[in-house]
């Protein structure tokens, strides 16, 4: 399965009283890399879900976002301090007692004063937290990479068709390639009949200038190496491992297979092919800066 490295996915789950959503998102990048927008009550799962991700994402700038949100009881607890409570309504009736005035002392007041009313987190089970949101994170996940599944796909039956596209350019090289060395020769005798006149042609030293211009302008190596390197793009392109490093470097080396040809060649035909080649490989060149 080839992946692209753009994709997004989501869910949301109730569990143990809770409201669980988790989103992802990811960019293009070099490598994996990982950002989160969590609740600081679950900063603690982080590195946690960074691992779950990486266990399937190997490339890409992922962006988690994590939202918990209590259905069933309030995730804080309200407890009294009796003992306070006492001490303030004491003082209370104290002062009303020295003052002469009267002690109209409510809960409400007392509630008021500090530390007579205190609240508290409820306890949270971290192994049970951590347990329900990665359920749902994996659930997440799993959208995420049928989304990235899919962009995939469409993305190799692009590349396959250029790569088709430039072994076809390369056959056409080769062809017009073979009679390359015949002609030169052919146009060389024509010349020197027309320079020499009813002078004799010293035929070795045509064969002789001939074999130097095959050998500077052979592409036969070149042409090896690329449909090499098309053979190695397919194959990869077939594994089930991240291949967009590989086929990084892979396109590099087509390129500047193509390059040599065009610079090599003396012939019109063949450097219109090459500039087709290299437009292809251009694009197929786009294309896996999209693939994990």
């Amino acid at each position: 399965m080839i992946y692209s490295m753009t994709g997004y996915g989501r869910a949301s789950e109730v569990r143990d009283g809770r409201e669980i959503t988790v989103e992802l998102r990811s960019v293009n990048a070099r490598y994996f890399e990982y950002t989160s927008r969590v609740p600081r009550s679950c900063a603690f799962l982080d590195s946690r879900l960074k691992t779950l991700l990486n266990s399937r994402i190997a490339r890409g700038k992922v962006e988690l976002s994590l939202t918990v949100q209590n259905t069933e009881a309030s995730d804080t607890a309200v407890t009294v301090d009796m003992n306070l409570a006492r001490s303030y309504q004491q003082a209370l009736r104290d002062l009303s007692e020295g003052l002469g005035i009267k002690n109209d002392v409510t809960v409400s007041l007392l509630a008021r004063f500090p530390d007579v009313l205190v609240t508290q987190q409820a306890q949270v089970d971290p192994e049970q937290l951590w347990n329900d949101v990665s359920d749902v994170a994996a659930v997440a996940l799993e959208n995420f990479m049928e989304m990235r599944g899919i962009e995939g796909e469409k993305m190799l039956t692009d590349i396959s068709s250029r790569l088709n596209t430039v072994e076809e350019c390369v056959g056409r090289v080769e062809t017009l390639s073979a009679g390359r060395v015949e002609k030169y020769t052919q146009r060389l005798y024509e010349r020197l009949k027309v320079i020499l006149e009813d002078r004799s042609i010293d035929d070795a030293r045509v064969l002789s200038e001939a074999a130097i211009f095959g050998d500077k302008t052979a592409v036969d190596e070149e042409t090896v190496r690329l449909r090499s390197h098309i053979a190695q793009y397919r194959e990869i392109l077939g594994s089930n491992q991240p291949v967009g490093r590989k086929l990084d470097f892979l396109t590099q080396e087509l390129n500047r297979e193509a390059n040599t040809i065009g610079s090599k060649c003396q012939d019109l035909d063949i450097s219109r092919i090459v500039v087709d080649m290299k437009a292809e490989i251009e694009k197929i060149r786009e294309q896996i800066q999209n693939l994990e």
